[in-house]
């Protein structure tokens, strides 16, 4: 099966101190552009099939980035990448949101949690989970394909791949321009990397002979 390399978007002003959502308009911050373009220098060698960004504009403009100077490798959008729908909490700033008492919950139960006119956590991670899949299904084997994508909606996706219930997944960290690596299998998934943030990919790629259901670099 196929392999993930998930991407979390760059910085941008809201990056942390504001729940941005859904918010028009959020564009990379100038350490947001480097971040990006390092990122993009650093998977340069990995030749990719496919590459799918969240709608919203800086995952575009992160997901842009990868794709200058790959030629024939268009950049496709897929809502279900997009941010988790945290309707009235949109825009609040977090330290502000910390004092709700769904803030807690959040926290603690997040497969409970559906936002005040938003979605439920438990339904974002569903339709992120599935898109995957889908634009594995219809992949080569032995392809290679980037998702830019938001930091809930990575943890919820590594969450599934590790097995792990939703509940579990704060304790996932995804930072910004971050690379996590999924390579999928008829038996499992194997998370290869996690919130990595430098360093070579010689490693990533592809292996004549590999065993399909062996992670990269084997294991006991």
């Amino acid at each position: 099966m196929a392999t993930l390399l998930l991407v979390r978007h760059g910085l941008t002003e809201m990056t942390g101190p504001v729940l941005a959502g859904w918010t028009p308009g959020v564009h990379l911050n100038e350490r947001g552009r480097a971040q990006a373009a390092e990122l993009a220098a650093r998977l340069a060698p990995i030749p990719l099939d496919l590459i799918v960004a969240s709608p919203l504009d800086r995952c575009q403009e992160t997901a842009q980035a990868v794709v200058a100077g790959r030629d024939g490798l268009q950049l496709r959008t897929d809502d279900r990448f997009g941010e988790v729908r945290y309707g009235e909490w949109t825009g609040r700033p977090l330290e502000e949101l910390a004092k709700e008492e769904l803030w807690k919950v959040v926290q603690a139960h997040p497969s409970a949690v559906r936002f005040p006119g938003g979605e439920a956590m438990a339904d974002a991670q569903h339709r992120a989970v599935t898109a995957v899949r889908e634009w594995n299904d219809g992949l080569k084997p032995d392809a290679t394909f980037l998702v830019c994508s938001h930091g809930d909606i990575i943890k919820a996706i590594i969450a599934d791949a590790l097995g792990l219930h939703l509940d579990q997944f704060q304790r996932i960290q995804a930072d910004p321009a971050s690379l996590t690596v999924i390579r999928y299998t008829e038996t499992r998934p194997f998370v290869v990397r996690l919130n990595d943030n430098g360093g070579k990919v010689d490693d990533l790629l592809a292996k004549s002979g590999q065993d399909s259901d062996a992670p990269v670099g084997g294991g006991a």
